[in-house]
């Protein structure tokens, strides 16, 4: 740790996996609850709706503040300064944290905004907003003071401030249905298929540079190839959540065609890295790091790509809109892109802020983790799959009602739930390993390969 205020980045990434590990736990009793009946007492305290907006806003929540962690720990090598308001970034983990607690207690009550995804009501948004401010402030300053400009500090800057502006579209009230859901597109997909993935690319970019020793200009210039098909397909390829909205019909054929391509500068970037690593005869080290990296960079492409496009197509997406495809597609898309992106980062960037002699560390349970947690979550994938298929087959082609069409899909729910909970070990196992890292040797590592 070359500066003092990466440090700053340690107490964000320890928050985060507190709502991390809770996100997945409530996830798994949402699950369940499709193949068990619940007793109505329970149903009525703690109904489907309730927990589903804590599993999805607990999401929101832990990758932004890894996120912000993460800006936190790269800023000053990119910029070569100190952070310029250090105690204005822990006032903001505490305000964003009180906010996420707020928010939680909230639902439980039934104060919500009922907007799916974007349920915490306006006043935590205006909360909500002041962070995001209070941390944008913090690293353009900065980033301004800097004694040089990076295409990574361009590209993490971008897309910090574009996911801020983005999500001022969710906070008003339309009276217009189809105005409403139009709008909320541009905070849902525009975040996840845009400006997270330049924040993404980023922070990539930032790990691959630093393990590897490759020369920056061979991974900044596929941050290039990001900001051009961020700009070519990701805005364009949110035509393919307004084909049912009353939009034109030109959608249609602009979503048809701009979905499916933001995935592919990560995995290309890792791939050519990889490449002149190898020629270079440089170790694969930390290599938990790196599997990590690769885990990222093949689900990601799968998730976000190869599933996006199995129902992103207009003719296919008409049967199987909303259902449990789509909840197949998202579990697999986040997990890849983002969820494993938060790892490699605290994994890469944990044992240097305690310290740890050339950033070594022990591996052995993180491996477990991994493997625990990616397997639980392909396999639960593939399983919402198959019962999305059935369920758009029984409900849109033989046009049976809603209930009866639960009864053949529940096998393959419960399907889904066993591997959740092999995700929920692996993610268990994971929190726990990243809280007690210990520093690790060469030999460790090598027995650990």
């Amino acid at each position: 740790m070359r500066y003092r205020t990466q440090a700053l980045a340690y107490p964000y990434f320890v928050v985060a996996l507190i709502p991390f590990a809770l996100q997945v736990t409530v996830g798994l009793w949402l699950a369940i609850q499709y193949f068990v009946t619940v007793p109505q007492g329970l149903v009525d305290a703690f109904p489907f709706a309730t927990a589903r907006a804590m599993h999805t806003n607990l999401l929101v929540l832990w990758l932004l503040l890894g996120f912000m962690g993460a800006t936190y720990y790269l800023v000053p090598e990119e910029t070569e300064r100190e952070i310029a308001w250090p105690k204005v970034a822990v006032a903001q983990l505490a305000l964003l944290s009180l906010t996420g607690v707020a928010a939680l207690v909230g639902f439980v009550f039934g104060w919500t905004q009922g907007k799916p995804l974007l349920e915490i009501p306006t006043s935590l948004d205006v909360l909500v907003v002041v962070g995001a401010l209070l941390f944008l402030a913090n690293v353009a300053v900065t980033t301004l003071r800097a004694k040089r400009w990076t295409v990574v500090q361009g590209s993490l800057l971008g897309g910090l401030v574009f996911l801020a502006v983005m999500y001022l579209f969710g906070m008003p009230f339309y009276r217009n249905l189809a105005e409403d859901w139009y709008y909320w597109w541009w905070v849902i997909h525009l975040w996840v298929e845009g400006a997270w993935e330049l924040i993404a690319a980023a922070m990539t970019a930032f790990v691959l540079i630093k393990i590897t020793g490759v020369e920056r200009r061979i991974v900044e210039r596929w941050l290039y190839v990001e900001l051009g098909l961020f700009l070519f397909t990701g805005i364009a390829g949110t035509g393919h959540h307004y084909y049912w909205l009353g939009t034109p019909s030109y959608w249609l054929w602009v979503g048809g065609v701009f979905s499916t391509l933001e995935p592919l500068p990560i995995a290309l970037m890792l791939v050519d890295v990889y490449r002149h690593q190898r020629e270079g005869g440089r170790p694969m080290r930390p290599r938990l790091t790196w599997v990590f990296l690769w885990g990222m960079a093949v689900l990601h492409l799968v998730g976000a790509g190869l599933f996006g496009l199995a129902h992103t197509l207009p003719q296919i997406n008409y049967y199987t809109h909303g259902s449990q495809v789509t909840v197949s597609h998202g579990h697999l898309a986040f997990f890849g892109a983002y969820v494993l992106l938060n790892l490699t980062f605290f994994y890469f960037a944990i044992p240097r802020i305690k310290g740890f002699p050339e950033g070594a560390y022990d591996e052995r349970r993180g491996h477990v983790g991994f493997w625990l947690a990616s397997l639980g979550v392909v396999g639960m994938s593939l399983s919402f799959g198959v019962a999305g298929v059935l369920q758009a087959y029984l409900e849109r082609v033989q046009a049976q009602p809603y209930m009866l069409a639960q009864q053949p899909i529940r096998f393959w729910m419960a399907v889904a739930a066993g591997h959740g909970l092999l995700v929920l070990a692996g993610v268990v196992l994971t929190v726990r390993h990243l809280l007690t890292l210990k520093p690790g040797g060469r030999d460790l590592m090598e027995t650990v390969t």
